[in-house]
């Protein structure tokens, strides 16, 4: 069984026993966490699509670890104008491991 799940802005395709980094959640590791924005349940052969959520349907996930990404360096420049401006940036995460699917409707 898998679903594809909503969170921090974007879509992922789960399964149980899947790790994955997500989008920052602000948990401590080994916090659980419930996601019920499930766009998508797939069984065996039936598939089960939300308008939008699937109704009933949850992920259950626990946090094994938060982390940064490595810096990302942004540089922007006009030639001949002397413009030159440099930004980095690096972004939070959560590393996640889903414990069960729950079909919901």
């Amino acid at each position: 069984m898998y679903a594809i799940v909503e969170t921090g802005g974007k879509q992922y395709r789960v399964q149980e026993g899947d790790l994955l980094k997500v989008e920052s959640l602000g948990l401590e590791e080994g916090a659980s966490v419930v996601f019920d924005k499930v766009l998508l349940v797939g069984k065996d052969d039936a598939v089960v699509v939300g308008v939008p959520y699937v109704k009933g349907a949850t992920v259950t996930a626990s946090v094994t670890g938060n982390g940064r990404e490595p810096k990302i360096l942004v540089f922007k420049f006009k030639s001949k104008k002397n413009y030159r401006r440099m930004k980095g940036h690096r972004q939070n995460y959560s590393e996640i491991r889903i414990d069960s699917l729950t079909a919901g409707a």
